[in-house]
Formats: structure tokens, sequence, C-alpha cells
């Protein structure tokens, strides 16, 4: 705290006062650096493009982040905040996520995709992947890989919930007439009259 009060030309009282130990500290920096730096938003003009571009750009961003939670998280460093691993993790990278990712909003309005059809777990799978193989490798993922969670994993089972497009058509289907009978001739009408008398021969 001696050195941090030092260089902020400020007193370690002054510290003291918004932060009770080193710890809460360098929580507070870590949240703030994440904070200041956001990764923007490609608006390439489609889907695939915009999340090929968002991932990648999200894997190089946070990389080093991964690696700051999980060291200060497994050595103890924040051991004064109270907090568990997990929780300094969550901290750290913030896992508050939007109702809905911009990517996919711009998707929606082009005609792309169909929001109210696809499940929030769906849209959420190729950024808790990436998420995932950060914690798991604490480096930027590969082209490769993200071109596979986006080709493989993600769009087939976008796609097979329909567009806008086809939601609209769906619901403007005319409705089948049912047929006359099975061989498409009137059925035989009954006559309201008397029934025609019987032949004697």
């Amino acid at each position: 705290m001696d050195s941090v009060a030092a260089r902020a030309r400020t007193g370690i009282a002054v510290l003291y006062r918004r932060w009770a130990n080193k710890d809460e500290l360098v929580l507070a920096a870590l949240q703030h650096r994440r904070d200041v730096n956001p990764v923007a938003v490609p608006d390439t003009g489609a889907l695939r493009s915009d999340l090929l571009a968002h991932l990648t750009a999200l894997s190089d961003a946070l990389a080093g982040f991964f690696a700051i939670a999980a060291a200060a998280a497994f050595s103890g460093l924040l051991a004064g905040t109270g907090l568990t691993p997990s929780q300094v993790r969550d901290k750290v990278m913030g896992t508050r996520k939007p109702r809905v990712r911009i990517p996919y909003q711009r998707a929606h309005d082009r005609g792309e995709i169909d929001l109210e059809r696809i499940p929030s777990a769906v849209l959420a799978m190729p950024y808790d992947l990436v998420r995932h193989d950060l914690l798991m490798d604490l480096k930027p993922l590969k082209p490769a890989r993200i071109q596979s969670i986006v080709d493989e994993l993600f769009l087939p089972l976008v796609q097979s919930f329909g567009t806008r497009e086809s939601a609209a058509q769906e619901h403007h289907l005319p409705r089948p007439t049912p047929s006359a009978s099975p061989t498409g001739s009137a059925p035989p009408s009954r006559s309201r009259g008397r029934a025609p008398a019987r032949v004697l021969g």
C-alpha cells in the first residue's frame, strides 16, 4: 500500500478509506482495467463474419485477464477479500451478460435470424465455449477453433430455428381446405323429398 500511495501521490489513510486492504485494491484495479477497455463489436453486415470477428477480439482481449484472474484466485493473492476463487474470477471477468448481444440483434434486424425462436442457451453457446477455452488454456483461441465453433456448432443449430422471413411466411400460409371426398368428387347429396317408389315387376 505504501508504494501505491507514493505513486498516486496521496496518503495511505486515503487508500484505506476506500479499500480495506491490498487485495481489495488489486481486485478494484483489475475491474477498472476491464471496464475502461471494452471490446468493440464489429459490424460486417453478416452474422457469421460478425461472430468470427467478435469472438476473435474477445479471445485476444480477455486472455490476459483470464490468466491474471486464475493466478490471483489460486495463489491466495486475493484471500483478504473473503471471496472464493470462482467469485474472484467472476468479478475480474465480469460475467454479467446482456439480454441480447449486439451481433444477434443486428442479425435479427436484417432478417437473418428470429430471436423469438432461438433459446437463450443457444445464443450463449459460442461465447461460453470461448470462455471455457480461455479458462482451460489461459491463451487466445486459435482461428481454426473459433471458426469451428461458429461454422460447425453454432450456425447449423441456429439455422434449424429458421429466419424472420420464414416465420412470417408460416404465419401467413393459407389454411388448407378439406377435400370433398377421397376421390376429389363431391359426395352424393341426399334428396330431402320422398323416397322413390319401388317398381313392382
